[in-house]
């Protein structure tokens, strides 16, 4: 089998309980994923407010985004599609330079396009939320791939940390975990190449055999179990 010889995800888990302070408290650091029936009742205007905070947040406190993020909603109609898919490009550009949120115009022009992502879902599937509950998880990087394929400012990490807030079941290619996979020899390319993505999907499909857990929970254990983070 062809990853008979890395850590098992017992040795990893028990690392990372150590570090935290038993298992019991590890437990209590990890979020879970949604159910797909939970994932499908999140309306249109929720992803897209998701992508949008984690597309200003890329560079940016996170902390100060989200000080300023009633001011956002309010200045782009709670994020609903359709008033805001009707805007003429002048109008997104008086937007950008309104001083109640961060002016970033490039950031604030990936608004439109990841709602038209999002409105564009309903010609293949029921809803955007349907098509993201119904995808497999043991290709959730393909998932990213369409974020940063149809999206705007959605590639790297930008689309998986949206996805996991939103509650998909999805691994995050942190600094940690990469790490760690680059320690055993999962990833010996660079982190956005495709042999890279493969590797690390393989690998997390594999733990989640042996374990049962979802691949959000393996992934956040895997940080947990090394890095700078041991501190309780």
């Amino acid at each position: 089998m062809l990853f008979m010889t890395i850590e098992h995800f017992n040795a990893i888990y028990q690392r990372a309980a150590e570090r935290k302070g038993g298992k019991q408290h590890l437990e209590l650091l990890l979020s879970k994923p949604l159910s797909s029936s939970e994932l499908q009742q999140i309306t249109d205007d929720r992803w897209l407010a998701a992508f949008t905070m984690k597309v200003f947040q890329c560079g940016i406190s996170w902390q100060v985004v989200r000080k300023k993020w009633p001011n956002f909603e309010q200045l782009f109609f709670n994020f609903k599609l359709e008033p805001l898919m009707m805007l003429p490009e002048e109008i997104w550009e008086q937007k950008a330079q309104d001083p109640s949120i961060i002016r970033h115009l490039t950031k604030v022009k990936s608004i439109p396009t990841n709602a038209q992502m999002i409105h564009s879902a309903q010609f293949d599937y029921p809803s955007f939320s349907h098509m993201v509950a119904n995808w497999p998880t043991d290709n959730i990087i393909g998932l990213w791939e369409y974020l940063k394929k149809n999206g705007n400012r959605l590639g790297g990490n930008t689309g998986p940390y949206s996805l996991r807030q939103m509650g998909v079941d999805t691994f995050i290619l942190s600094s940690d975990v990469e790490s760690h996979l680059r320690n055993i020899g999962i990833i010996d390319s660079g982190r956005g190449t495709k042999r890279a993505m493969q590797a690390a999907q393989k690998a997390f499909n594999y733990w989640q055999q042996q374990s049962g857990r979802s691949q959000s929970e393996i992934s956040q254990i895997i940080a947990f179990s090394c890095g700078d983070n041991q501190v309780l």
